[in-house]
């Protein structure tokens, strides 16, 4: 068994003032993915560079935020959603903790396709380059996770199993490390090199629905079911379904696009 590392989720604490770290992963995903738009030709060729692409990021922060906390909301509490329509105040309470991924990413969607709107781009071409940047932003945000002793494993024997605070006494995978491995650095390995061949755009969105899903799906094998659903299907987690909904959609995105054919390689 491996000893969780005593690491303050505080990276300074001034008063009432927290800077956390968890914060900060959120602005290291943003700052990467900023930079790493602009490496890609085909965003290059429709203007997504300086102040364009900051303001892309902007538009995404505010969408992936709002989409994150209303999607915990309506995925993970909606037995209390009366609660918090009569308390609306706890709608916006992120410091409370709550984000759904699945939330952020139709939050992000939505934003993106404003954005492209305002400016006249092409919307498919901006949800290309920024998607393939973006399992470099939950990297960050499983490293995260892990740092702030949330949305750990289940009990395990494996040797490299941790106890971790407030988890009770028994020794848990580290799931947020697999999914920093696996939906962080796994995906955006697939994702960047895929993105040099010749696919219709739209189609790094596609692979992306369907590869993070499988690999979040697997993943959540691993993960300590959410306390207040557990499993919601036989062995199955809400994570799960709404990662099953994920493939569906890239598969029939993948479908589609495959008849409209192909951009240049990058």
């Amino acid at each position: 068994m491996l000893r969780y590392p005593d690491i303050s989720p505080d990276i300074v604490r001034i008063g009432p003032f927290h800077l956390r770290w968890y914060g900060m992963m959120y602005v290291l995903g943003f700052i990467a993915g900023y930079l790493l738009v602009q490496r890609q030709r085909r965003a290059r060729e429709i203007g997504l560079v300086g102040p364009k692409a900051q303001d892309l990021i902007l538009y995404l922060a505010i969408g992936l935020v709002v989409g994150a906390r209303l999607g915990y909301i309506l995925f993970y509490q909606y037995a209390d959603l009366a609660a918090y329509l009569k308390n609306p105040i706890e709608i916006i309470a992120v410091w409370h903790g709550g984000m759904s991924f699945h939330g952020g990413l139709l939050g992000a969607v939505a934003a993106g396709w404003w954005f492209a709107r305002r400016n006249a781009m092409p919307f498919a071409v901006i949800a290309d380059s920024v998607i393939v940047t973006a399992p470099v932003g939950l990297f960050f945000g499983r490293i995260g996770n892990f740092l702030n002793a949330e949305l750990y494993g289940r009990v395990t024997d494996v040797p490299w199993a941790m106890v971790f605070p407030n988890a009770g006494p028994l020794p848990r995978h580290p799931s947020q490390l697999y999914e920093a491995l696996g939906e962080g650095l796994l995906l955006f390995a697939v994702l960047w090199t895929l993105r040099k061949r010749r696919f219709a755009d739209g189609m790094m969105v596609a692979f992306f629905l369907c590869f993070y899903g499988a690999i979040r799906f697997v993943l959540e094998f691993f993960r300590q079911p959410d306390p207040q659903l557990g499993f919601i299907w036989g062995p199955f987690t809400m994570g799960q379904l709404l990662c099953a909904l994920m493939i569906a959609a890239g598969l029939v995105l993948a479908l589609v696009l495959r008849r409209t054919g192909s951009r240049p390689a990058e």
